[in-house]
């Protein structure tokens, strides 16, 4: 994704029920499914996602299937909702600082995108379970070092198709709605917008993972909790390899805006 929104976790694996708070988002626009990304519940009826996923929704509906590929829900014909499908309707918020891109984000070693990543989406129902996504303290991120492990949880893309001449890079990627999980680690806490965003390594080596096409929003853990360091964001290049960014939540007005 060359500076483009984090639309399936990748050199990731199934991820089974281990993060059952995790879920695909598929946001409508005036009664049509328009986008998809990723989110975490954080309370019985609120879903954290990324702003970008919730920005210029009209609706949002949302699964927690670990695998919501068409032929595995209920309702095969409408995987994007409607009567048993399994999805929870629900209502988009985005956060007042989003901005998209981030001014003079051009240099300096981060693509042009947005500032405020966050959104919200608050369900019409609730979703009871024993265990939800935990939001840090303000300026967590800041007293981490360097390479700290972390856990992507996501649904997205997991495959290129083979291209054809004119054919857009983002419509190659295609596969399952399977929830995936892969571990990272955190790169260096010192670079520009440093205080918006976490730098991950998208790097496939060493048995690590990225983020891709479909995983926006979806919750950056600190590795082996639930405890939630930021939403996926962007990643630098179509391949969905190299560096990827995460919006940080431990932001005190972005803190401040959801607890509101």
């Amino acid at each position: 994704m060359f500076a483009g929104t984090a639309y399936a976790v990748t050199n990731g694996q199934p991820d089974g029920e281990n993060h059952p708070y995790v879920c695909l988002v598929v946001a409508d626009v005036n009664g049509e499914p328009a986008w998809r990304g990723s989110g975490v519940l954080i309370a019985p009826t609120i879903v954290l996602t990324a702003g970008h996923i919730t920005d210029g929704a009209t609706a949002t509906r949302v699964w927690f299937y670990s695998d919501v590929t068409y032929d595995k829900v209920p309702f095969p014909l409408y995987p994007f909702g409607g009567p048993g499908s399994g999805a929870f309707e629900g209502t988009p918020y985005t956060y007042a600082g989003y901005t998209s891109p981030i001014p003079g984000s051009k240099g300096n070693g981060v693509p042009t995108f947005s500032a405020g990543d966050v959104g919200i989406i608050v369900l019409d129902k609730p979703v009871i379970l024993d265990e939800y996504g935990v939001l840090p303290e303000a300026g967590y991120v800041d007293t981490l070092a360097v390479s700290t492990p972390v856990d992507l949880v996501g649904y997205g893309v997991q495959y290129q198709l083979m291209a054809f001449p004119g054919m857009n890079p983002r419509a190659r990627w295609t596969g399952p709605r399977v929830r995936m999980y892969a571990p990272a680690t955190t790169l260096s806490g010192s670079f520009s917008w440093s205080d918006q965003l976490m730098q991950l390594s998208a790097n496939p080596g060493n048995g690590k993972g990225g983020t891709a096409f479909g995983d926006s929003g979806g919750p950056i853990l600190q590795a082996g909790t639930n405890l939630i360091l930021a939403v996926n964001s962007y990643v630098v290049n179509v391949n969905c390899a190299g560096v990827t960014y995460a919006q940080r939540v431990d932001i005190e007005g972005v803190l401040d805006w959801i607890s509101n």
